[in-house]
């Protein structure tokens, strides 16, 4: 069975879809098969594993809508691969919002992607879950069916204080679910020569020691440059900092959900 990763954070501009890109190219390295799912109408990371969303025949709005219909349509047939070899999608396109409109008004919406993936986990050892930068019905699905909770923070005063309404979030759905639900903050787009983001680090260190991963991201150019060619950066750019930051996370991650 696989394990689901949310990343999310509803703060816009903190590395979210680059760090799922990333992290899950990191972890098909290693040798583990992974999905990635795009819950954003923007379709961010569908553009990134460079795919033109206006040319697939099927995204993951289809498979919500066929799981809304009980329609007994296999859900790899809405699967697509990019280029990297064991690394597949679950792509988005502008439809997406139409569905987040519209689920809020469904019975039990907080488990249609729970089950929509459902038979996908026995495919796949993880499945990463790319959130919208916002705390919408998309980001509730998504919570409900993950395992984990990877947050993407930039030690930025607003980037941090944008903490208290997630974790909030968390808490409320850990209460409704009964069910505690592992998270994880990872620092990303970090200077370290910039006071301000050492000092908002610290004060990270100091409040959310249990939770803060070791690995942090630094600022790299390259990681800007990905998404116009379609690759991570640990394909587009394998010997770069950020590609070895990212190894580490995956490293990281991979001991923290066993």
């Amino acid at each position: 069975m696989s394990k689901v990763i949310a990343v999310s954070n509803q703060k816009g501009g903190v590395g979210k879809t680059t760090t799922c890109f990333s992290l899950s190219a990191s972890l098909v390295e290693m040798g583990f098969r992974v999905l990635v799912v795009d819950l954003d109408p923007q379709s961010n990371l569908t553009l990134a594993a460079g795919l033109d969303y206006d040319e697939l025949d099927k995204t993951l709005v289809d498979l919500l809508d066929s799981h809304s219909q009980n329609s007994a349509v296999a859900s790899e047939q809405f699967i697509h691969q990019t280029s990297l070899k064991g690394l597949d999608i679950l792509a988005s396109d502008p439809r997406l919002a139409r569905v987040e409109r519209d689920l809020y008004e469904q019975n039990e919406y907080e488990n249609r992607l729970s089950k929509a993936i459902s038979p996908l986990k026995n495919i796949y050892d993880f499945i990463v879950l790319d959130c919208p930068p916002t705390l919408s019905s998309l980001t509730l699905i998504a919570f409900y069916a993950a395992d984990e909770i990877l947050i993407p923070v930039q030690c930025e005063y607003y980037a941090a204080k944008g903490l208290d309404l997630l974790l909030t979030i968390i808490s409320t759905m850990e209460k409704r679910r009964n069910q505690t639900i592992p998270w994880h903050l990872v620092v990303t787009l970090f200077d370290p020569r910039n006071k301000i983001h050492r000092t908002v680090y610290d004060q990270l260190q100091y409040n959310f020691s249990d939770h803060l991963l070791e690995t942090f991201i630094r600022m790299d150019t390259k990681l800007r440059e990905c998404p116009i060619v379609g690759e991570p950066i640990t394909v587009y750019a394998p010997n770069t900092r950020a590609s070895e930051q990212y190894r580490q996370l995956a490293q990281e991650i991979n001991q923290r959900v066993k």
